[in-house]
């Protein structure tokens, strides 16, 4: 289904996906030796953004090495998407997160790519029809071993950038253009929107390896706590315990399971194995107190676990656009505006784009085609606009 065929109301809902239908790819070792964004495997796979669609694309589903939220290293997957224009002189790279699509392995966007089933294909689309290379990570553990680590904005951050480099060191994708010439943008809206805003705030100190032109971030759940109190009981209650799973899965010292009820401990055995579409129709309108018998936010370790994931504590070294729906029912629009005034306050150089009554799907569809007009100007190395005063 296109992103603009689903009606706003429901779009919301679905929390920016559909999701993704099929089998994921065989299981890699789940660790690797060597260097961050190091490939592990590779095997040429197709892109398609609607189920046949063709497109001028070359496209390769590989594993890579990254780095855990705790430090040690892990193996994730993706997948690298090249023009096939004939170009073999270096060409912008986007490093591409996208938004929520579930737990299972099978929601993996690499799962998708080949059946034209992964929602954000459209707009990876409108990347490479501008020539540009695009590296997407599945995220750890999403189409690897264990739980795919959701929400939890070191480990994306990292998946992110590791992308990236696995992308210049792919020999096909160098064949191609891509390399360590290539200018790198950064973009991502939504569960996307939190793992490029990591990446740029992680990129100085994790892999200032890569040229980073500048990172397009949008509806960015910045402070967890205040994402999850807004959607307790509200149309994003699944996702409140989806990103409990995610926690757990990177700090299984917070012991999730010690806090479920019967129900809680059925619908987490349902959420691992789903995507979206159904994770959020399963948790639709849910508290916190249905699933549980008592909270774990409120408990010291969890919170501090959270706030770990907190943005808006390190600096961008290069050039932010962050755009945010000023009607967003899932990521409330003051976390927008507070990531904006830190960043800012920080000397951050930020482009703030409010996008009026855009609710969450709306937002991410309307922002990206700007959005992608202000990576092409980093690009092309002109003055970044700075909004913050």
């Amino acid at each position: 289904m296109h992103l603009r065929t689903i009606a706003p109301g429901a779009a919301a809902a679905l929390a920016l996906t559909l999701g993704t239908v099929g089998a994921a790819a065989a299981d890699p070792p789940r660790t690797a030796a060597g260097r961050p964004g190091d490939v592990v495997t590779s095997a040429p796979t197709s892109f398609h953004p609607l189920p046949g669609q063709p497109t001028r694309t070359r496209a390769w589903h590989l594993t890579y090495r990254s780095t855990t939220a705790k430090g040690t290293p892990t193996t994730v997957s993706g997948t690298v998407i090249v023009p096939d224009d004939g170009r073999t002189g270096p060409r912008p790279l986007v490093t591409y997160a996208v938004g929520t699509v579930g737990l299972g392995d099978s929601c993996a966007p690499s799962a998708g790519f080949p059946k034209g089933t992964t929602m954000e294909a459209n707009l990876i689309q409108q990347l490479t029809a501008r020539g540009w290379a695009v590296a997407v990570t599945d995220y750890e553990g999403l189409g690897t071993p264990g739980d795919h680590t959701y929400t939890v904005g070191r480990a994306e951050g990292q998946a992110v950038l590791d992308a990236a480099r696995a992308a210049e060191r792919l020999p096909e994708a160098v064949a191609a253009g891509v390399g360590e010439d290539s200018p790198v943008g950064i973009m991502g809206y939504s569960q996307g929107g939190q793992a490029s805003s990591w990446a740029a705030e992680l990129h100085r100190t994790y892999a200032p390896d890569l040229k980073v032109k500048g990172t397009a971030t949008g509806g960015v759940p910045a402070d967890l706590l205040k994402v999850a109190d807004a959607n307790d009981g509200n149309v994003g209650a699944g996702l409140i315990l989806m990103a409990a799973i995610g926690q757990n899965a990177a700090f299984p010292e917070l012991h999730l399971e010690r806090y479920l009820n019967d129900r809680g401990r059925r619908d987490v055995a349902f959420l691992r194995t789903h995507c979206v579409a159904a994770d959020v129709a399963a948790g639709l309108f849910r508290k916190i107190s249905d699933v549980t018998v008592s909270n774990p936010l409120h408990q010291p370790d969890w919170q501090a676990r959270l706030r770990e994931s907190a943005l808006g504590t390190r600096t961008p070294d290069a050039p932010v656009y962050l755009y945010h729906g000023t009607a967003d029912e899932l990521i409330p629009y003051a976390v927008g505006k507070q990531l904006r005034a830190d960043w800012c306050a920080r000397g951050a150089r930020v482009q703030w784009t409010p996008i009026p009554l855009g609710e969450h799907v709306l937002g991410a569809i309307v922002g990206a085609v700007p959005a992608a007009d202000w990576l092409a100007g980093r690009f092309a190395d002109r003055p970044a606009p700075d909004n913050c005063t």
